[in-house]
């Protein structure tokens, strides 16, 4: 039904790696399948349509029974509703029209949808009614219902950067390490990098280092089912130090190699490379 949660729904399948297309003409669709087989890369794919494609509506009958008919290809069909009160509190909430009441009164539309799609909703193996539900309980709902692999589609970004290049705009959580022994200071270290033996183990054996570590981590270990409970797909982790070459980057390795045994972890270093003379550093 119009208004009962195609959007988020899409996002979820898109956020599971699914291929989605939204509202294919029918008529396109043999057409797809071949593009399909021919790539073999595409292994899950989540057609989406809604009244929209009422110009269509006949067709799309023949099409769900073209798509079951077909050797190569497992279907599910799944129906998004919700009750009348809730899809017109809906439409009045974000003030757009109902596909099948652009000139008329919203409550005909959304019966004359009912109507139309009797016969999908009950062809449908999976009916959500998500009259109470929120976009993340409808989200998490999906993802419960359609992940189909073992591993969790949250992942982790960790990042280490310089603050005198500045804060990266794309981070939920900062933290700065710039209150440790700068390594560029001693000057067997000072083209090395974080990731270099020498340099990490100086970092980590400051006596402010192991300690900040422990509450630092322990925070972020709390936190991060919380994060996946509100259905955010990813966290990053910015860490940060003067020029995002020595102590963030030894920093980010260690909270990033500590996460990877129970989430996906990507570890970046932003500024890594970024060398730029300066009178003051602090």
């Amino acid at each position: 039904m119009s208004g009962a949660g195609k959007t988020v729904a899409m996002q979820s399948f898109e956020d599971l790696g699914y291929f989605c297309v939204d509202n294919m003409p029918p008529a396109l669709l043999p057409k797809f399948w071949e593009l399909v087989k021919e790539s073999g890369k595409v292994s899950k794919i989540a057609l989406v349509i809604d009244l929209r494609s009422h110009a269509f509506y006949d067709e799309i009958i023949d099409m769900l029974a073209g798509i079951e008919n077909t050797a190569f290809v497992t279907t599910k069909i799944l129906f998004l509703d919700a009750t009348d009160a809730e899809l017109v509190s809906r439409y009045k909430e974000t003030r757009r029209s109902h596909p099948l009441a652009m000139e008329g009164r919203l409550m005909d539309g959304i019966q004359k949808e009912r109507k139309l799609l009797t016969e999908l909703r009950n062809r449908a193996q999976i009916v959500v009614d998500t009259t109470e539900l929120s976009p993340r309980q409808l989200r998490e709902k999906l993802f419960v219902t359609f992940k189909t692999s073992t591993h969790s589609s949250f992942h982790i970004e960790v990042m280490s950067f310089g603050f005198k290049y500045g804060l990266p705009i794309d981070a939920d959580i900062v933290m700065d390490v710039r209150f440790l022994p700068n390594p560029y200071y001693v000057p067997e270290f000072r083209d090395k990098t974080g990731m270099d033996k020498p340099v990490y183990d100086y970092v980590m054996d400051q006596p402010a280092a192991q300690s900040f570590y422990d509450q630092f981590y322990g925070m972020l270990k709390t936190i991060m089912p919380a994060y996946q409970k509100e259905g955010k797909t990813s966290v990053t982790i910015a860490i940060g130090c003067t020029g995002g070459q020595h102590r963030s980057v030894a920093f980010a390795e260690r909270i990033g190699k500590a996460f990877a045994d129970d989430y996906a972890v990507d570890i970046t270093h932003r500024d890594v490379n970024k060398r730029k003379a300066t009178v003051n550093r602090s």
